[in-house]
């Protein structure tokens, strides 16, 4: 999958100001950033559903823009909400699909049944997808993008509003895609989610690739190692700040969500003893401490100077 210098504008609102991005065959791409950064308009010109002002795109080797009918015929895509018929089956949601997509009705029947029993649905096929739990019909989502045996599949924040079994549901069929030949392209905002997935790594912010890497090397990038503070009350965290910023003279990002200060310290020797007399000369008292590695979050902070993660908002004065 090709994207050259795609730029898409809605209004006086730059959407894309210029994407280029490269997808190897056979390969998960991550594509992350924060809400308004451009992800899901990249996947529907990607998807032929929007036209570009300018660039061009290719999936499969085919042009999306130029011949988006045959496009359409080598791609599959799976929203942010399981596009699903609650009141049909299992099976007949795929059969329905698999007419929609002109298939001969054998071909959709064998088709149906063979993904049913990849996604671990067989036993649920003849159940309405009203009484399937939220992985399961993002399973079956997947199935119903997968009926065409499509070579590049787009997966826009596929697992929004799942619970965590649900999430690692649909990150083992994915991994099974894969496993069979499918490119995935993967629009995410949580963090672990690409770390655990993605071969590649491209950070879109204000319409455009600011990184791209493999997630070690873009954690790479940041370095330094951290340390996290976790205070009793989001109250603290102003004076932990201070302590950490006298203790290491780095710019720590507070979270209150969390009740965390973090900080690099990039291997300071005594840097954990200091933060413990700072901390207890200003008179706070810590919950927890710990040294870690850097995280794809640190990665976004510092590329972009904001995190993904809708639920935790960073406080840098």
């Amino acid at each position: 999958m090709l994207v050259d210098g795609v730029a898409k504008r809605f209004g006086a609102t730059e959407a894309l100001t210029g994407l280029d991005l490269e997808v190897p065959a056979g390969t998960i791409c991550g594509v992350l950033g924060p809400n308004g950064a451009g992800k899901t308009t990249a996947v529907r010109i990607l998807a032929t559903l929007l036209r570009p002002d300018r660039g061009r795109a290719f999936v499969d080797g085919i042009d999306v823009v130029r011949d988006s009918e045959r496009a359409r015929y080598r791609l599959g895509l799976a929203g942010q909400f399981a596009a699903v018929d609650e009141k049909l089956t299992g099976r007949g949601n795929l059969r329905m699909f698999g007419k929609l997509y002109h298939l001969p009705g054998r071909v959709a029947k064998e088709r149906a049944d063979e993904l049913l029993g990849r996604f671990h649905l067989t036993d649920a096929a003849n159940r309405v997808v009203s009484t399937y739990s939220g992985g399961m019909r993002r399973r079956l989502d997947l199935a119903a993008s997968l009926l065409i045996a499509p070579a590049v599949l787009f997966l826009d924040e596929p697992t929004t509003g799942l619970d965590p079994r649900g999430r690692a549901e649909v990150w083992a069929a994915v991994r099974d895609l894969v496993q069979n030949g499918t490119t995935v392209v993967l629009t995410t905002q949580y963090l672990d989610e690409a770390d655990h997935l993605a071969d590649s790594i491209a950070v879109i912010d204000a319409g455009r690739v600011v990184a791209t890497g493999t997630p070690e090397q873009l954690k790479n990038k940041v370095g330094a190692e951290h340390i996290d503070v976790v205070v009793p009350t989001s109250g603290d965290l102003a004076e932990a700040r201070t302590a950490l910023h006298r203790a290491t003279g780095g710019e720590p990002i507070l979270y209150p969500s969390t009740r965390t200060a973090s900080v690099a310290v990039d291997g300071e020797p005594g840097a954990l003893a200091a933060i413990v007399r700072e901390l207890d000369a200003v008179g706070v008292h810590i919950d927890n401490m710990t040294l870690r590695s850097p995280t794809l979050d640190d990665v976004f902070l510092e590329l972009t100077g904001h995190s993904t993660d809708e639920t935790r908002q960073e406080v840098t004065a």
